[in-house]
């Protein structure tokens, strides 16, 4: 039998977007399993007691990332 899965929303630090049935896509720090907190960006149920695929970054991966979007020309 697996482990109970764990996990905590340490700080939100912004909503990307919502949609449908208020599902929104956001930027968390979240610790998964106890562990340290990571960057984290997935969609989450309104009440945050279910969560879709995401991916996770360490610090130095979010600042590469941050680096590469950075880069690009994206006219608003």
């Amino acid at each position: 039998m697996a482990d109970d899965f764990t996990f905590e929303i340490t700080e939100s630090l912004g909503l990307i977007s919502e949609g449908k049935g208020g599902w929104t896509l956001e930027l968390n720090k979240v610790s998964w399993g106890g562990r340290p907190a990571k960057y984290d960006i997935r969609t989450w149920a309104p009440d945050h007691d279910k969560m879709g695929k995401g991916v996770t970054f360490t610090e130095e991966e979010l600042r590469k990332l941050k680096e590469i979007l950075d880069s690009l020309d994206i006219a608003g």
